[in-house]
């Protein structure tokens, strides 16, 4: 089962008579649950971006390489993007942990706060 409750795809060979012969698989999607899934990934890849872009900021703030209007600017183009994520999120009816994805041994993709 993936992080967004549904069932993992299904790969079959029993789907076409002819698949165990060919040697070839079919994959068995359902729409809906490929829409979710590929929103839920780019999001994903959106979240990454916005949060180590927000990182960079911060970090430029603390070495003082930033003036006071870039970091107006900056503080407010993250926080609306950040309401745009939420705002996405609650459209496409997934929620924040839907978004960090698990890597196995190497733990989460985005970092827990």
């Amino acid at each position: 089962m993936n992080r967004s409750g549904s069932e993992p795809l299904a790969v079959s060979a029993a789907a076409a008579p002819d698949t165990a012969r060919s040697g070839r698989w079919r994959v068995e999607t359902d729409p809906e649950r490929v829409e979710r899934d590929l929103t839920c990934l780019v999001l994903t890849l959106v979240e990454l971006v916005r949060q180590l872009v927000e990182r960079q900021c911060v970090r430029r703030m603390d070495q003082g390489d930033l003036s006071d209007e870039q970091i107006e600017t900056l503080g407010l183009t993250l926080m609306r993007l950040e309401e745009a994520m939420a705002e996405l999120c609650e459209r496409f009816d997934l929620s924040p942990s839907d978004l960090n994805l698990d890597l196995g041994p190497l733990g989460t993709l985005l970092p827990v706060d």
